[in-house]
């Protein structure tokens, strides 16, 4: 069955390109302006970032890695079992636990940006990380397919 694998693919990779988009551009353009101005833009960022399409890669990656283990054979399953745990943990316990209660606060307004920006910025390139590690191995398993 190569279809979810395909499909755990896919998605790890939007994954991985959203975060890495983030940390190497969209941050240091908003770094390059005023604070004010930066964190107007991310609290309207944070808005519209939570849509149908985030949450069908951010939720799917680990999800459909997962599912893909369960229904391979031999070493195939070990890689997506991997992928899956690397994006649940990398992206997904990280997001939680770290990057949203940061968002949370610039939205409150009781994180000023110079503060929000590096911290978030540098967990955000471990998400970006665990992300493309989930491409990764998710591409092994298929290899052993």
């Amino acid at each position: 069955m190569l279809v979810l694998p395909l499909i755990a693919l896919v998605l790890h990779g939007a994954l991985a390109g959203l975060f890495y988009a983030f940390s190497m551009s969209v941050m240091p353009a908003l770094n390059a302006v005023e604070p004010a101005q930066a964190e107007t833009v991310m609290r309207s960022v944070n808005k519209k970032i939570l849509n149908p399409w985030l949450y069908v890669a951010f939720l799917g990656a680990p999800v459909a890695a997962l599912v893909a283990g369960l229904f391979a054979d031999g070493p195939a399953a070990v890689w997506f079992f991997a992928a899956a745990g690397v994006n649940f943990v990398g992206s997904f316990v990280v997001t939680v636990a770290i990057n949203v209660p940061m968002n949370n606060a610039v939205d409150a307004g009781t994180m000023p940006w110079r503060e929000y920006s590096p911290r978030w910025t540098a967990w955000n390139t471990v998400r970006a990380a665990a992300s493309l590690a989930g491409l990764a191995l998710v591409g092994v398993g298929l290899a052993w397919l």
